[in-house]
């Protein structure tokens, strides 16, 4: 290969973020630009929601023109137990942190490992900001967006409307964003603060439940595309974003040493 064709492909390389904050904002930027995609193409959502719905013969009682059928992977007993166990998860994880979070503050002086506070920190943080306040208390609470399962298309009585549209009739617990997602995605932060001798080997199945959570709620019909991935991605945005505003503290309080 010539050196021409080096440099050009090096100028074409995607250059990755070299600060905590720069990471956030390549997050950040990234859930707002696949939002745009969504809403802009509907027909995606609808898509990979129709990709697991098993269409049926209505009964005399339907109405004339209605959807009959479901999506069949609701009733697996195997997929149901999964879904319970990886909804609980995150939860249970969490205990765990908050009682070694109560652990470090019990110690004083120099046996005080404030860096360990501080990693319990951000990941609980991450967990109260995103999946429980912004997702479950204000996006899902408020955003209106009915279910895929919920909806005309799949069988339904409520429209369909797009990612992040304010005009659905789903009164509450709604479709936008998932929330299951959300927390699978705060899973997968957290092999940021496992020791590296534990990362290769927790990585593997902490990535697989990661990804398993919201391709259920999808196969499932309890989530469109659109809101398992900005569900999921938006723990990542959080997650980075505290990991940013306590690295600034920090490097502050150095300066002012």
């Amino acid at each position: 290969m010539t050196v021409f064709s080096k440099n050009r492909w090096r100028g074409l390389a995607i250059r990755l973020p070299k600060t905590t904050f720069g990471a956030f904002m390549l997050l950040f930027w990234m859930w707002w630009a696949l939002l745009a995609v969504f809403r802009a193409f509907p027909g995606i959502d609808i898509y990979f929601s129709q990709l697991f719905f098993v269409g049926a013969g209505c009964d005399a009682t339907a109405a004339a023109g209605s959807i009959c059928g479901g999506f069949p992977y609701r009733d697996v007993a195997t997929f149901d137990l999964l879904r319970t166990v990886f909804f609980r998860l995150p939860y249970v994880v969490a205990i765990v942190m908050a009682w070694k979070l109560v652990e470090c503050y019990q110690q004083h002086g120099a046996t005080f490992n404030a860096v360990r506070a501080q990693k319990l920190k951000v990941a609980l943080g991450t967990l109260l900001i995103g999946p429980v306040l912004l997702v479950n208390v204000v996006l899902k609470e408020h955003w209106g967006r009915p279910r895929p399962i919920q909806t005309d298309i799949f069988g339904g009585t409520l429209h369909f409307v797009e990612a992040g549209s304010l005009a659905g009739k789903c009164v509450s617990n709604c479709s936008f964003v998932s929330g299951e997602a959300a927390s699978a995605g705060w899973l997968l932060c957290l092999l940021l603060f496992v020791p590296k001798s534990l990362r290769y080997a927790l990585a593997p199945p902490v990535a697989a439940i990661s990804i398993l959570t919201p391709a259920m709620r999808l196969s499932f019909g309890a989530h469109y595309l659109s809101d398992v991935v900005l569900g999921w991605l938006s723990s990542l945005v959080v997650f980075a974003a505290l990991l940013a505003l306590t690295e600034s503290q920090q490097h502050q309080k150095n300066s002012e040493i």
